[in-house]
């Protein structure tokens, strides 16, 4: 009963904000005959008609597809990397200037290349996912490596540890909190790519049902469209979180003991 109540207080601390500001701008837009700000009443509407279920199976679902795989590759190849380069500071620090070169690109400016080497197709789509995804985790990757704590890796040497086994139980598990602050900040710019990619690559997506709605003046659509984008970015997020949390549930623990012997 108490996690009951515990579950409820803090689904009711995290909702009741989002529920006061649709409860005013439905008050607020109530009548309003204005083509680009329709009343949020008859956003609702058509956001039932459009969105279930044929648009969710043909657009958003695809939408969601290429952000986990695009993501996925990013993040699996930029922990790959960050390892390696971490572990040997010579090789970090001779290609940090191409690292940061490319962390600095946009992906708006990315574009125009990718469509040439890669199509319109969703390889182009989900590889430029991947490629905006990459850098965020990489360098947070890096860092985490190289800021391991000595007396772990006096430990490690100690017990005479195998390569292997020290990445994999005490480099990796260091290294976690960073990789996911970077992995964080890298989901948020997946979801802006993945809009980007579909707005300008071959029918099919959010992106491209968005970019169709404002260019058909069907504006009432384009806005359940930005709802169906606002709504897949929190459930990313909160599924983040969750693996997040699952994963670094030691380093809370670690944490919270260690505040509560000050």
């Amino acid at each position: 009963m108490n996690r009951t109540l515990k579950v409820a207080s803090l689904v009711a601390r995290e909702v009741w904000l989002p529920v006061l500001l649709v409860a005013v701008w439905w008050w607020l837009s109530a009548g309003s005959t204005s083509l680009y700000w329709p009343a949020l009443s008859e956003i609702s509407g058509r956001f039932v008609d459009l969105w279930f279920f044929d648009h969710l199976i043909e657009d958003a679902l695809p939408s969601v597809v290429r952000l986990v795989v695009g993501f996925g590759i990013g993040f699996v190849g930029a922990v790959v990397l960050g390892l390696v380069l971490g572990s040997v500071p010579a090789l970090e620090d001779a290609t940090r200037p191409l690292v940061e070169f490319m962390r600095a690109l946009p992906s708006v400016a990315l574009l125009p290349i990718m469509m040439l080497l890669l199509g319109t197709d969703d390889d182009m789509k989900v590889i430029t996912i991947a490629f905006v995804s990459t850098w965020p985790i990489l360098l947070n990757t890096v860092e985490g490596v190289r800021s391991v704590d000595p007396v772990l890796h006096q430990v490690a040497a100690g017990y005479r540890l195998s390569t292997w086994h020290r990445i994999r139980y005490v480099v990796v598990p260091a290294a976690m909190p960073q990789v996911f602050a970077g992995a964080r900040v890298a989901l948020s710019m997946s979801v802006v790519a993945m809009v980007l990619t579909e707005m300008v690559g071959s029918p099919g997506g959010l992106g491209y049902f968005v970019l169709d709605s404002q260019r058909t003046f069907d504006i009432v659509a384009m806005w359940t469209g930005l709802i169906v984008l606002g709504l897949i970015g929190y459930a990313a997020n909160k599924a983040f979180g969750l693996v997040e949390a699952r994963v670094l549930a030691w380093h809370r623990g670690y944490t919270k003991q260690k505040e509560d012997q000050r």
